[in-house]
């Protein structure tokens, strides 16, 4: 009868990797992955609480090759005063109008309207984005 073997031959397969090092390299990388994740968590927390101010355009209107009539909607914290910059493009896509506009009524949705002036025919009305107004 042929003799059966508990163990690898010594030397034949290289060494066994110790038990205590693989411990310690799962332990730090579940210490990372976690860290990576209270990370991640704590960015987005801060990305969307930070500014509470946001705008939409409604809708524009090109009046004429040197104004443009755009439908500005406003979403704040009721009393806060927001600022909020806008610009229209020609037909080239260069800027030819920007205003930033300053929204101070009380609601917390405020509907305006915004006349850019323009350099030569505007052919959009676009929200580059709204923020709060600081305080001096």
């Amino acid at each position: 009868m042929a003799a059966v073997r508990d163990r690898l031959p010594e030397g034949r397969y290289g060494r066994r990797p110790e038990a205590s090092a693989d411990r310690r390299l799962r332990v730090a990388a579940a210490v990372l992955g976690g860290l990576a994740l209270v990370g991640t968590a704590l960015g987005g927390w801060w990305y969307v609480s930070g500014n509470s101010v946001g705008g939409d355009v409604i809708s524009f209107t090109v009046v004429s090759d040197s104004e443009v009539r755009a439908e500005l909607q406003v979403y704040k914290d009721a009393g806060q005063t927001a600022v909020c910059t806008l610009r229209s493009q020609g037909a080239d896509q260069a800027e030819v109008g920007r205003r930033d506009v300053t929204v101070r009524a009380h609601g917390s949705t405020v509907d305006t309207v915004v006349t850019l002036r323009t350099t030569a025919r505007g052919t959009t009305a676009e929200l580059i984005g709204c923020s709060a107004a600081h305080r001096p």
